[in-house]
C-alpha cells in the first residue's frame, strides 16, 4: 500500500456524504452551535481517525460527539470523553499530553491509532444499522494499512461488534456470539489480534461510577503490556 494511503483516506472520509440523515444533523448542529462555543467555528464533517500509522494499538469508539469531534475534527477532542481519556493514554505512554481540546494542541500518539464505528455525529449518540455499514469500508481500509497492529480496544457494544463484523467480511468469523462485551473482557481472535473491550467513556459511565479511572486504566495497562 503507498505511503501516503492514510492522508488518501482522510481526504474520502472527510468528503463523505453517503448517509442524508447524518449530513443533516452534523451540518445543522454545526450552524447552530452550543451556547458555550458559539464563537467557535464547527468542523461539521465527517472526523477521519487519528494517529500513529505504525501503531500496534487502535482504540475504536462510537462516533464523534455532536460538540466534541463534530466540533474539533479529531477524535475524542475537546469533550469529556476526551477528558477523561487522555490523561490515562498520557499516563500509559500512548500520549505525549493529557489534555486534547484542539487539532493544533500539540497532541500526538504514540503507538496508537484511534477511529470510531462510525464517521458523522449521529442524532442521540445512535447510528443507524445502515450508517454503520456505509462506514465499515474505512475500518476495512484502516485495518488493512495499519500493518504493525496487534491490539484493538473496542470503547462500547457497537464498536465491539463493529470489530467483530469486520472479522465476518473478511471470512474469519463465523459468527459473533462466542463474544460477549464485557467491560474487562480479552479476545485472541483469528486475525492474531486481541480485542480488548472497555465501557465508552461517556458522562453516562463515568459520572454514574460504572466506567471508574483506575478501570479504565487497567485496560490500557493491558494493552501496553501486550505490545510488549
Amino acid at each position: 500500500m503507498e505511503k501516503n494511503w492514510l492522508a488518501e483516506l482522510d481526504r474520502e472520509v472527510i468528503a463523505c456524504r453517503q448517509c442524508p440523515r447524518l449530513v443533516i444533523y452534523r451540518e445543522q448542529i454545526a450552524r447552530e452551535k452550543r451556547r458555550a462555543y458559539r464563537e467557535c467555528e464547527y468542523w461539521g464533517m465527517p472526523v477521519p481517525g487519528f494517529g500513529d500509522p505504525n501503531a500496534r494499538v487502535m482504540v475504536l469508539g462510537l462516533a464523534p460527539g455532536a460538540h466534541g469531534s463534530n466540533r474539533t475534527g479529531r477524535p475524542f477532542t475537546g469533550d469529556a470523553s476526551g477528558a477523561f481519556m487522555y490523561p490515562v493514554l498520557h499516563e500509559t505512554g500512548f500520549a505525549n499530553q493529557p489534555n486534547a481540546t484542539h487539532r493544533g494542541d500539540g497532541l500526538k500518539l504514540k503507538d496508537m491509532y484511534i477511529t470510531a464505528a462510525a464517521r458523522c455525529a449521529p442524532p442521540d449518540n445512535k447510528p443507524l444499522p445502515s450508517e454503520l455499514a456505509n462506514c465499515a469500508c474505512y475500518l476495512d481500509r484502516e485495518m488493512e494499512g495499519l500493518k504493525k497492529l496487534q491490539v484493538v480496544v473496542a470503547l462500547g457494544k457497537i464498536a465491539f461488534d463493529a470489530y467483530l463484523n469486520y472479522l465476518k467480511r473478511r471470512g474469519m468469523l463465523v459468527s459473533r456470539n462466542a463474544y460477549l462485551f464485557q467491560h474487562g473482557a480479552h479476545y485472541k481472535m483469528s486475525d492474531g489480534k486481541t480485542l480488548l473491550a472497555s465501557y465508552h467513556p461517556s458522562n453516562q459511565n463515568t459520572q454514574t461510577g460504572k466506567l471508574t479511572r483506575q478501570m479504565f486504566l487497567r485496560i490500557f495497562k493491558e494493552a501496553a503490556q501486550l505490545c510488549r
